[in-house]
């Protein structure tokens, strides 16, 4: 099991950038699928962005594809989200989250994934 730590999040202006950072301690980090998500207020928890298990293969949600970048440091073990051109849509508490058995097909299900961190929120004023 995974255990996770968010920071980096805060208030910005519309346009702005922010890197979020997750810690990942306990296990391995490497062989983790990790991921990032989302939840606005009123809103379900939605995918953000994932990387599988450390083979360079990145994936996206629409919404953010081209603004936001996944990237991780397996020697640090940490991951982060590079967060561009952000606007009031992107208003939400990002969580990180990790799996070491979820299989590609169930990288943007909230549900695939065992380990979560407490979260941290991110405020777009415009």
């Amino acid at each position: 099991q995974l255990q996770l730590a968010e920071s980096g999040g805060g208030l910005v202006q519309a346009g702005d950038s922010l890197k979020l950072s997750c810690e990942l301690s306990g296990r391995t980090f490497r062989s983790f699928t990790v991921a990032w998500f989302r939840q606005a207020p009123g809103k379900e928890r939605e995918f953000v962005a994932a990387d599988f298990r450390s083979y360079g293969r990145s994936y996206y949600a629409d919404s953010v594809k081209g603004r936001f970048t996944i990237s991780r440091d397996n020697a640090k073990n940490t991951m982060y989200l590079q967060m561009n051109s952000l606007n009031s849509e992107d208003t939400a508490t990002y969580y990180c989250a990790g799996d070491s058995t979820l299989i590609l097909s169930s990288i943007r299900d909230e549900r695939a994934y065992d380990d979560w961190g407490q979260g941290t929120k991110v405020t777009v004023s415009s």
